[in-house]
């Protein structure tokens, strides 16, 4: 616990989150690629059931909940992959979901979270504060709300990607993760469960939120004339006071892709591990293959979501594939 009472992240919360998680789900795979002449792995978190590590986070909060927490229900807000993790989480545990959604999201992510059995909300982005509706829905409903990246047990739930992983790759874990990065909440996990590593965290140009909260020491709002992304999954206005009390310090110093680096990330990937990555999920990807970051042996690159927009990413594939 902190000064004011609120439960803390920590590496054991991690261990249990990973003990709960293998229960209900089974390991994603770490895969040997060869990048820039340097053999390292992928972590494919694109495999999970919902297309995304986000089922982590919110089963182990789900998990956590008190008896008279699960009957009131859950309220979440997420452009897809949270949304789908938590809706995942609450069937299986018969647990009433609420989702507060962009009306933008792709409608792959709208689609596949009301087909979980989710309620969803809409929200005009940009335009309406999406945690105050959030707030509104609570107020007028009731219910826990369970925050995409700014929640102890979240962070937790993702660390358990990095428990997992370093079982894969033995030899004491790896010695260099790098992350995808919206809010912090799977940066803030994989640098509570593998202390040893360095933690590189890649944001999309225009949006690197937590990589100026780390290097500033404070938190930063996105300004209304940020870049536009086709990075939907990683446009959180700023990180919280929770992800980056454990990222500050401790995460290398931030790494920004373009559109441009992350498309040409979906198409290596495509062609080289045959997998779909949504823009989001290649993010750490884009920056391994364009030389942001230095890469060894024992380097991991996180894979994180799947969930592409078909048209989308048939566009993006034919543009050119990687030979």
């Amino acid at each position: 616990m902190d000064m004011n009472g609120q439960r803390k992240p920590s590496h054991q919360g991690t261990l249990d989150a990973a003990r709960s998680v293998s229960t209900i789900l089974r390991m994603t795979p770490l895969l040997p690629v060869e990048i820039g002449g340097v053999e390292c792995f992928v972590k494919a978190e694109n495999l999970q059931p919902i297309g995304a590590f986000k089922i982590r986070g919110a089963w182990w909060r789900l998990s956590n909940l008190s008896r008279a927490e699960r009957q009131a229900g859950v309220v979440a807000v997420s452009s897809g992959n949270h949304a789908q993790g938590v809706a995942w989480a609450a069937k299986r545990l018969g647990i009433k979901a609420t989702i507060v959604m962009p009306r933008d999201a792709p409608r792959v992510k709208l689609d596949n979270t009301r087909a979980l059995g989710a309620e969803v909300v809409l929200y005009e982005r940009p335009g309406e504060d999406r945690d105050a509706v959030a707030a509104q829905v609570i107020r007028e409903r009731g219910g826990t709300l369970v925050h995409a990246f700014g929640d102890p047990w979240v962070i937790e739930g993702q660390g358990s990607a990095g428990v997992e992983l370093t079982q894969q790759i033995g030899g004491g874990g790896p010695s260099r993760i790098v992350a995808c990065c919206g809010g912090g909440g799977l940066a803030a996990g994989l640098a509570l469960a593998c202390p040893a590593a360095a933690i590189h965290i890649v944001e999309p140009e225009g949006w690197d939120m937590m990589g100026q909260a780390i290097a500033t020491g404070a938190i930063v709002q996105a300004g209304e004339d940020a870049l536009r992304t086709i990075c939907d999954a990683l446009q959180p206005t700023a990180t919280k006071p929770v992800n980056l009390e454990v990222l500050k310090g401790r995460a290398q110093p931030g790494i920004t892709v373009t559109d441009d680096e992350v498309r040409a990330a979906q198409r290596w990937a495509f062609a080289r591990l045959q997998m779909v990555l949504e823009p989001g999920g290649a993010a750490a990807l884009a920056a391994a293959l364009s030389g942001k970051v230095t890469l060894d042996a024992r380097s991991v690159i996180m894979l994180t979501g799947g969930n592409a927009d078909p048209k989308a990413f048939a566009k993006t594939i034919a543009e050119h594939t990687p030979a």
